[in-house]
C-alpha cells in the first residue's frame, strides 16, 4: 500500500541579530535604536511597524547585511515573498559565507516555487557548514518535498548523527527510509524513537511499515496502539483499514461503528463502516451507512461503487438510493460511472417496485455514459441486457459482443450473448459463448479479488498521508 506523505516544512531562521545586539552595523546611535525598535516589533510580531522602520534604515545604510535580513523575513513573516526575496538576496550578496542567510533565502524561494535556485542556495548552506544539523536537516527535508528521497535520506542521516535526539529529523528520517526501501533501518529508527517519545504518530508510521513488509499482524497492532494513544479520526481510519484490507470483518465493523459515534461528520469513516458491512454481507446495513457517507460528501465517487454493490443485494431503500444516484449524476454530469449507477439504480429499483420502468431514461443514460466513456464493458453489458428485456436480441448482440471485447473476462457477457444468440436460432454460436462462460464460471473467486482491489483502491486514496504532521 501507498505511504501518506508528510508535509515536510522549511522554516526561516531566525538572524543572530533578532537574539542579540545589531553588533555595531549601523553608523550611528539613532540608527541603532531604530534598529532594536525594530528587532523587538518582529519580535512581537508586529510586522507592519517593523517593516516601515527597517525600509528607512537600508534607505540610511543599504550596506547593512543585518538590517537587509531582517526585513527580507519580516515580509516572509507577511506573505510577502517577493518582497522579501529582494532584501533576502541582498543579505546573501553582502554576506556570502553566511549559512543561515542562505538558508532563509532558500526557504523563501521554496515558497515562491522556484526550487531549483532554493536547491543551490540550500546546498551551499550544507557546503558552508556541514556539521551544522540545521543545514542538513533543511536540505534533507527540500530533498524530500522534491521527491529525491535517497538525497533526501543522506542528509537527514547526517543531521541524525550530529543530532540523534531530534524526534522530527528521526521522524523524517524513518518515513524517507520507508518510501525507499529500507524497511530494516526504519524499524530499528521508528523503536529507537519510541523510546525517546512514545507517539501516536509514531506507532502510525510503524503500522504502515509493518503492512508494506507484509507483516500484517504486527501491523494491525501498531495501528491499534495509535488510535488507543489518538483516537483521532485519522488513526481510527488507519485502523479500521487494517482489519478491512485483511478481511478481519467483524473487529473492522467494531472499529468503525465506534469511530463513526466519535465522528459522525467524517464521511470516509461513514464509507469505511459501509464497505465493511458490505464486505461481511450485512447488506441492508451496508446501504444505510453509504447512503449516509453519500450525504456528508456527495461529490466523492469512491461512495458509489460500493452502494451500487450493496444495493443489488439489498433493493429494499430503492428510493433512497435512486435519489442519491440521481444526486450524484447532476454534479457529475461528465462521469460515466455516475450516468450507469443512476440508470442502474432506476432499473432495479423500478423493477422491484414498479412494472412501468422507463427504459427510455435508462437506455439514454446508460448511453450517454457510453459515449462519455466507450471503453466501459459494464455500460454495454447493461444496454444489451436492457435490449433483452424488451426482447430486442438482435440489437443486445453487438453490445454483448462490444463489452466481451473490451473485458474478456466479463462471464456475465459470454451467458448473455449465449442466451441471444439462442432467441435468434444460432444455437451453434450460442453453445460456443456457453462454453466460454462455464471455462470461466469460477470468476467468483475472481471477483473476492477484485472486490479487495477496490477495498484497498478505497483505503489508499482515502488515506491522509504517514501520521502526516503540518
Amino acid at each position: 500500500m501507498s505511504l501518506k506523505l508528510r508535509a515536510f516544512c522549511i522554516a526561516l531562521l531566525i538572524p543572530a541579530c533578532v537574539m542579540g545586539s545589531a553588533a555595531g552595523q549601523t553608523p550611528s546611535q539613532n540608527l541603532e535604536r531604530e534598529f532594536q525598535a525594530a528587532v523587538e516589533q518582529y519580535k512581537q510580531g508586529k510586522f507592519s511597524e517593523a517593516a516601515a522602520g527597517l525600509e528607512n534604515l537600508v534607505r540610511e545604510v543599504p550596506q547593512s547585511f543585518e538590517a537587509q535580513e531582517l526585513l527580507g523575513l519580516v515580509y516572509a513573516a507577511q506573505s510577502q515573498d517577493a518582497k522579501a526575496n529582494r532584501h533576502l538576496e541582498e543579505a546573501v550578496r553582502l554576506k556570502p559565507d553566511s549559512a543561515p542567510a542562505r538558508t532563509n533565502l532558500a526557504a523563501n524561494l521554496v515558497r515562491m516555487g522556484k526550487l531549483s535556485p532554493a536547491q543551490e542556495q540550500f546546498e551551499k548552506a550544507a557546503e558552508l557548514e556541514p556539521q551544522n544539523f540545521d543545514t542538513n536537516h533543511n536540505l534533507g527535508e527540500f530533498y524530500a518535498r522534491a521527491g529525491t528521497l535517497p538525497k533526501a535520506a543522506l542528509y537527514l542521516e547526517r543531521a541524525q548523527k550530529i543530532d540523534p535526539s531530534s524526534y522530527d529529523n528521526g521522524y523524517d528520517l524513518a518515513l524517507a527510509y520507508i518510501l525507499t526501501g529500507k524497511l530494516s533501518d526504519g524499524r530499528q529508527l521508528i523503536h529507537d524513537l519510541l523510546k525517546q517519545k512514545n507517539t501516536a504518530e509514531l506507532h502510525n508510521l510503524l503500522g504502515e511499515l509493518e503492512e508494506k513488509d507484509g507483516q500484517f499482524v504486527a501491523a494491525e497492532n501498531e495501528y491499534e496502539a495509535a488510535a488507543h494513544e489518538d483516537p483521532s479520526e485519522s488513526n481510527l481510519f488507519d485502523w479500521g483499514s487494517e482489519l478491512l484490507l485483511h478481511r478481519t470483518l467483524g473487529p473492522a465493523v467494531d472499529v468503525f461503528q465506534k469511530a463513526t459515534e466519535r465522528y459522525p461528520k467524517s464521511a470516509r469513516l461513514m464509507v469505511g463502516l459501509g464497505v465493511a458491512l458490505y464486505s461481511r454481507g450485512n447488506y441492508d446495513e451496508a446501504v444505510s451507512a453509504l447512503l449516509k457517507g453519500a450525504d456528508l460528501n456527495p461529490s466523492d465517487a469512491r461512495c458509489y461503487l460500493f452502494l451500487s454493490r450493496a444495493y443489488d443485494s439489498s433493493p429494499g431503500q430503492a428510493q433512497e438510493v435512486i435519489q442519491r444516484f440521481r444526486r450524484f449524476a447532476e454534479l457529475e454530469p461528465a462521469n460515466a460511472h455516475a450516468l450507469y449507477y443512476y440508470a442502474m439504480s432506476l432499473w432495479k429499483g423500478k423493477r422491484a417496485e414498479d412494472p412501468d420502468v422507463d427504459f427510455h431514461q435508462i437506455e439514454a443514460l446508460l448511453k450517454k455514459a457510453v459515449a462519455l466513456d466507450p471503453n466501459y464493458p459494464e455500460a454495454h453489458l447493461q444496454i444489451g441486457n436492457l435490449y433483452s428485456a424488451q426482447n430486442k436480441y438482435k440489437d443486445a448482440i453487438p453490445e454483448y459482443v462490444r463489452a466481451r471485447e473490451l473485458n474478456p473476462d466479463l462471464a456475465d457477457a459470454y451467458y448473455r450473448l449465449g442466451q441471444a444468440y439462442v432467441r435468434t436460432g444460432e444455437k451453434e454460436l450460442a453453445q460456443q459463448q456457453f462454453q466460454v462462460y462455464q471455462g470461466i464460471r469460477q470468476k467468483h473467486l475472481a471477483d473476492l479479488d477484485k472486490q479487495r482491489a477496490d477495498i484497498q483502491q478505497f483505503v489508499l486514496s482515502a488515506k491522509d498521508g504517514p501520521a502526516a504532521k503540518p
